[in-house]
C-alpha cells in the first residue's frame, strides 16, 4: 500500500478507491475485469492506478519536440547533399528555428530551400512554394480559405527580402504562421470560466454560473461535461448538473453513473455533496428542466449548474427550436458547442449551422449563441489540427477545452505553438 493510504474501498458500481488520511481518493481504477488497464486482477493493490488532479488552471496542450537522437545520420547527410549552400552550422541553426529538433528541409520548410541564396523574393518566385505550402496546409484538414489566410501572410513576410540563409528563411515561415494563428486563435473576447464561476460564486447574488452544452450526437457531450465537472469540483465548487437530454436512452443514467464516481473521489465538504444530478426523466420539456435545475440550484446553494442538452443534427428545425428556447428561457452565462477534432471540417460546418439556427429561433430579441468551444477525441487526429484553426476562424469562437483522452485529468487548453508545430510536421 502506498504511503499515507488509510484504506482501500470497494464500492457499488466497481471501482476500487485508495483513501488518504484527509479521506480524499488519491487513486482509483475500474472494474476488475479484462480491460486496457488492468487483466483480472487477483488482489485490490494491482488494480490501482493514479486519478490526478487538475487544481488551477487547466494545462495547455502541448506537441512533444523529437531529439535529434530520433533522426539518423544517413537523413541529415542527405538532407544536408539537397541544401549544400547551407553549413553545418547554419543545420543546427536550423533545427532550433523550427522548434522540432529535425533539419528544416523536412516538412512545411521544404518546400522554401530552393529560395536560399536567391535574388530579391517576389510574387512570382514565391508563387510555386506557397501553392505547396497550401496543399501541405489543406492536408492536416485547415479549410482552404484559411490555408490561403497563412500563405498570404508568409508571403507578405518574405516579399521584398533577399535570403542568404536556410535558417532565415525558416524563422521568417514560422514567424508568420504563428503571428497569424494567433491572431486566428485568440478569442475576441475574454472568457475565463474558473474564474467567472469563482466570482460569481462570491459576489452574494444567489444565482449559479449556467453552462449550458449543445453539439451534434455522439460527439462526448456528456463525457467532457462530466471532466469539466471534475475541474470545477477540484478547484472547490459545488456543482449541479441538469440533465436535459430527455431523448436519448440511457442519458440519464450515463450523468448518474459519472455523478456517483465524481462523489467517491470528491467526499461531501460539511455534509453537502459536491455534485448532484437534477433530472426529470425522459420525454420532458427541457427548458422547464433547465430552468427548474437552476431554481434548485439557488436554494440549495449550487456555485455551478452544467445544463446537459440531447445531440441534435444541426438541420432538425423541431430539435434546434427546442434548443433555442431553452437559451431564452434560462438565459446561460456560457453556451459551449461540443464538436469532435476527427470529423475535420465538417464540425466548422456544425458549428456555423448550430450558431444560424439558434439566431433565426430565438424567441427574444437577443438571440443567445455559442460563446465558446470544446473539441473532443483531440487525441485521435494526430497533427491533423486544421480543423480547430477552421472553426475559430469561420466562426470567430474560440475553442475553450480540447478532450484528450477518457479520463477526467484528459482535458486540455489549446495553445498557439502546439498547432503551430503540428502544421510545420511533414
Amino acid at each position: 500500500m502506498a504511503s499515507g493510504v488509510n484504506s482501500i474501498d470497494w464500492n457499488q458500481f466497481g471501482r476500487f478507491y485508495d483513501r488518504n488520511s484527509d479521506n480524499r481518493v488519491i487513486r482509483s481504477c475500474g472494474p476488475a475485469v479484462k480491460c486496457q488497464r488492468c487483466i483480472a486482477p487477483t488482489d485490490k493493490k494491482s488494480a490501482l492506478v493514479p486519478v490526478g488532479s487538475m487544481k488551477g488552471e487547466l494545462k495547455n496542450l502541448d506537441t512533444e519536440v523529437p531529439s535529434d537522437a530520433e533522426f539518423s545520420p544517413s537523413d541529415e547527410e542527405n538532407e544536408t547533399d539537397d541544401l549544400s549552400i547551407i553549413s553545418s552550422g547554419d543545420n543546427q541553426r536550423d533545427k532550433q528555428a523550427n522548434g522540432t529538433g529535425k533539419s528544416l528541409s523536412s516538412g512545411l520548410f521544404g518546400v522554401f530551400r530552393g529560395l536560399v541564396g536567391s535574388k530579391t523574393l517576389t510574387s512570382e518566385t514565391l508563387e510555386a512554394p506557397l501553392d505547396k505550402m497550401r496543399e501541405h496546409l489543406i492536408g492536416k484538414n485547415v479549410a482552404a480559405e484559411v490555408a490561403d489566410e497563412l500563405c498570404s501572410s508568409v508571403e507578405l513576410k518574405l516579399k521584398g527580402k533577399t535570403v542568404g540563409s536556410f535558417s532565415t528563411i525558416a524563422s521568417s515561415v514560422r514567424s508568420a504562421m504563428e503571428e497569424s494563428l494567433t491572431t486566428i486563435l485568440s478569442p475576441k473576447k475574454r472568457i475565463d470560466m474558473l474564474r467567472d464561476a469563482q466570482a460569481r460564486a462570491r459576489d452574494g447574488s444567489g444565482r449559479p454560473y449556467v453552462v449550458t452544452f449543445c453539439g451534434v450526437n455522439g460527439v462526448g457531450k456528456s463525457t467532457n461535461l462530466a471532466k469539466i465537472c471534475f475541474w470545477l469540483i477540484e478547484n472547490g465548487l459545488r456543482v449541479l448538473i441538469a440533465g436535459c437530454d430527455t431523448f436519448r436512452a440511457g442519458a440519464v443514467e450515463q450523468l448518474k453513473t459519472h455523478c456517483r464516481a465524481l462523489n467517491a473521489l470528491h467526499p461531501p465538504k460539511n455534509g453537502a455533496v459536491m455534485v448532484q444530478l437534477y433530472e426529470k426523466g425522459y420525454g420532458k420539456d427541457a427548458a422547464a428542466i433547465a430552468q427548474e435545475a437552476i431554481n434548485y440550484a439557488k436554494s440549495a446553494k449550487f456555485d455551478v449548474v452544467l445544463v446537459d442538452t440531447a445531440g441534435r443534427m444541426q438541420d432538425n428545425e423541431p430539435l434546434m427550436r427546442a434548443l433555442a428556447k431553452l437559451m431564452s428561457v434560462n438565459s446561460p452565462d456560457l453556451v459551449l458547442f461540443v464538436g469532435e477534432a476527427l470529423v475535420g471540417n465538417e464540425a466548422t460546418d456544425q458549428l456555423l449551422k448550430f450558431n444560424r439556427a439558434l439566431a433565426d429561433h430565438a424567441t427574444n430579441a437577443a438571440a443567445r449563441t455559442i460563446d465558446a468551444i470544446v473539441l473532443t477525441k483531440f487525441d485521435t487526429i494526430d497533427d491533423k489540427v486544421g480543423a480547430c484553426v477552421s472553426m475559430t476562424h469561420s466562426t470567430g469562437q474560440p475553442i475553450l477545452f480540447v478532450g484528450t483522452g477518457q479520463t477526467y485529468t484528459d482535458l486540455k487548453v489549446l495553445n498557439v505553438n502546439a498547432v503551430v508545430n503540428a502544421l510545420l510536421r511533414p
